[in-house]
């Protein structure tokens, strides 16, 4: 997810580094609107880009032998069912929350497997969901139902597979608080094979506690889309700012997590402001500084960098697993009156313009600006930023998709250590929160 001109290698995106910044009071107190249409076309009739890889040999591979390819049959029935926008907003919330449940059971062993795939495999809980919002917009009601209507409910689908409307953060004193996010797989048009080892990971730790020598620590995890016009739409800052503002289940840490650099793991200095224009799953680009919606709270002039308040040196030191762990202060620039890019290893020069963070100017670079940027306005103090995993590969032999395999004892092994060391560093993190 890194820009084209530093994108050799990498598959993902990153987060943030710069003096605090001085922030306005927020814009509002509530969460940004819905736009329509933001999960691409949501106009009844054709599938969406994204929708149309379900044709493809491997989605139907992968949801056969994840147990999922029932998952959409069943939703499209219950909704061939519903007599009335209540009732379908009913099946859209249950059916959209079981499927998240259900990829979080397999991936944390509880029920049956439902198929030989690996269950901490990614891929089933992706294309189950193209199977779902695929049959929202062929769905004919017998009542009427407007293209809003049907964009509100795939958008309220959209949330609740993805574990961003249920991030169920526990109240008091005795239990520090942790959001994690994932992303979908990405690229698929080159190999629809692929996995997001941060979408495993997420799958892997939702609901889950891990120890800490300041005491136990839980974590809540969501999965967000690779489509620009999402995130424009306020995605991020709807599933993050309940858990920003002060109360008794406010986050004590975050970080958001993308698949990054093969071999290694990153946590990112600096997050830019600044789009690529890197075509999305959906195949749309965009280029441009990174778009703030009405109703999010946010400077008063928005920042080009945003940083890290992660305990990096801490999680750079600790011994976390396989992968070295680097921190990473790089990030490209326009210097202040300049009108050239300029890579500056050592993070940005005062009044530059971001063109890179140091995770780059894709979807992760993205969300870490934004998800701290949203912190330094609400004034969350608490450490967040951003981490990069490792490129997951296949094994040898298994590279090319036109003749390769969906799965390998390799790609298993890798997906699996990643999250373990996924698990580790966020540990390692939650340890200096007191």
């Amino acid at each position: 997810m890194r820009s084209l001109r530093t994108r050799l290698g990498w598959l993902a995106t990153a987060v943030a580094v710069v003096a605090p910044l001085a922030i306005a009071a927020p814009v509002s107190a509530a969460a940004p609107a819905e736009a329509p249409g933001a999960a691409g076309s949501t106009r009844a009739g054709g599938p969406t880009v994204e929708e149309r890889r379900l044709d493809l040999p491997v989605p139907r591979e992968i949801l056969r032998r994840g147990g999922f390819d029932d998952v959409a049959p069943r939703f499209a029935r219950a909704l061939a069912g519903a007599r009335s926008p209540a009732a379908a907003q009913r099946v859209v919330a249950q059916h959209g929350q079981r499927l998240w449940e259900r990829a979080v059971d397999r991936a944390q062993g509880r029920g049956p497997a439902g198929g030989d795939l690996s269950r901490d495999d990614d891929r089933p809980l992706y294309w189950a969901r193209l199977g779902m919002t695929r049959a929202l917009t062929e769905w004919r009601p017998a009542f009427p139902l407007s293209d809003a209507r049907r964009a509100a409910l795939r958008a309220h689908l959209e949330r609740s597979s993805r574990g961003q409307d249920t991030l169920r953060l526990p109240a008091g004193k005795g239990v520090k608080r942790i959001v994690v996010t994932g992303f979908d797989p990405f690229q698929l048009d080159a190999d629809p094979r692929r996995s997001n080892p941060s979408g495993a990971a997420a799958l892997a730790l939702d609901g889950t506690t891990v120890r800490t020598p300041s005491g136990p620590a839980r974590i809540e995890t969501a999965v967000f889309p690779v489509r620009w016009d999402e995130f424009a739409s306020g995605v991020v800052e709807r599933a993050l700012l309940p858990h920003f503002r002060p109360g008794p289940r406010q986050v004590d840490l975050f970080t958001t997590i993308s698949q990054g650099r093969p071999g290694r793991f990153d946590v990112e200095r600096t997050n830019g402001a600044w789009r690529g224009g890197y075509g999305d799953n959906a195949n749309v680009s965009r280029t441009g500084l990174v778009p703030i919606p009405p109703g999010v709270p946010t400077p008063s002039e928005q920042p080009q960098w945003t940083t890290t308040s992660l305990p990096y040196e801490r999680i750079v030191a600790a011994k976390t697993g396989p992968f070295p762990v680097r921190d990473n202060t790089a990030v490209t620039e326009i210097p202040a009156g300049g009108d050239e890019p300029v890579e500056r290893p050592g993070g940005p020069t005062p009044g530059s313009a971001a063109r890179a963070g140091g995770g780059g100017d894709y979807l992760s670079n993205e969300i870490a600006y934004r998800a701290t940027l949203l912190r330094d306005a609400v004034g969350l103090d608490a450490p967040g930023g951003h981490l990069h995993t490792p490129v997951l590969a296949f094994g040898p032999g298994n590279t090319d998709p036109a003749t390769g395999t969906v799965s390998d004892p390799e790609f298993v092994r890798g997906r699996q250590a990643i999250t373990d060391q996924v698990r580790a560093v966020v540990t390692v993190a939650a340890g200096t929160v007191r």
